[in-house]
């Protein structure tokens, strides 16, 4: 007999009419949601009400920004990775991708120990043209897998023994076996099929039951799939283009959603002006906080990781 899935509907947390809001992370420091709009190059700090805490301009494309251990956030940018200061101070940590003007760090995300991860995504999308990093001591971003196109969301089992990832491109989300102690990918054992769902994958998070929450691009909704890849709620927003989920607030059983009105007509806007705004839905579970970024020693798997 196939389970019941259940239907939710977001709510409006904030009026934000971002282009393209994404990367959502609940900072346990500031308790406030860290997100971005990425070609404004903007960072935005929202209370768990709704309320503006800050809002820092940059002077490029950012594509998050991840809460740092030792204060400010690690932003994964159109050169790589770099530091920012809570006074608005930019500082260049690692700009790998400072040669390839062609390229842009993407989604990102840290493990339970502190391990920075981000995709990469080409200005045209071509296929194949992206990639998934690690960022290690030294500083260094060992590629861990190529062939991408819309490198995106991140996330690990409550276990840590899984890494789901989610390229834009593919009609699943993929599931690897993860080292935690070593931060390396092993086999890729699971898959999360999303046909016939409309929309594509974009940006996820993992619940402490092991749930995993897709926003779906041009599909309207937050989908929530058990590990096993069966749909088990949708939560249903009132505009299309859904980006990415975190969970937090005081009790980290918010899910927060980022939005996008990028590329929408004039209609398009007229039909769903509450694009590119911040929603929240209360689910019935709760999921963990972002892990603050912090340099690691050296990991064993060297170059690559796999």
């Amino acid at each position: 007999m196939t389970a019941r899935v259940r239907r939710l509907q977001a709510e409006l947390l904030a009026t934000a009419g971002a282009a393209l809001g994404e990367a959502p992370h609940w900072d346990a420091c500031h308790e406030a949601l860290v997100w971005v709009d990425i070609f404004p190059g903007s960072v935005h700090l929202t209370s768990a009400s709704g309320r503006p805490l800050a809002d820092i301009s940059l002077d490029r494309a950012v594509g998050a920004a991840l809460p740092a251990a030792d204060g400010g956030w690690l932003l994964a940018d159109a050169t790589g990775f770099s530091r920012l200061a809570e006074d608005g101070r930019v500082d260049p940590l690692l700009p790998f991708l400072a040669d390839r003007p062609d390229l842009r760090c993407n989604d990102a995300k840290c493990d339970r120990l502190g391990r920075a991860w981000a995709g990469t995504i080409a200005g045209d999308m071509a296929p194949g043209s992206g990639s998934l990093h690690r960022l290690d001591a030294g500083p260094a971003a060992p590629l861990v897998l190529d062939g991408c196109t819309v490198a995106n969301g991140i996330g690990w089992s409550p276990d840590d023994r899984t890494l789901w990832f989610a390229d834009s491109a593919d009609r699943s989300i993929r599931g690897f076996d993860y080292d935690l102690a070593t931060g390396t990918l092993g086999e890729r054992r699971h898959a999360i099929e999303l046909a016939p769902t409309p929309g594509v994958a974009d940006g996820l998070c993992v619940d402490d039951e092991g749930g995993v929450w897709v926003g779906l691009w041009d599909g309207g909704a937050v989908h929530r799939y058990l590990p096993d890849g069966r749909l088990d709620m949708v939560v249903e927003l009132p505009v299309a283009r859904v980006t990415s989920c975190a969970f937090g607030g005081p009790d980290l059983a918010t899910l927060f959603i980022t939005t996008a009105r990028i590329g929408l007509t004039p209609d398009e806007l007229a039909q769903a002006p509450r694009s590119g705004d911040l929603f929240v839905v209360r689910a019935g579970v709760s999921g963990p906080p972002a892990t603050p970024w912090r340099t690691l020693p050296p990991t064993a798997a060297g170059p690559g990781g796999r």
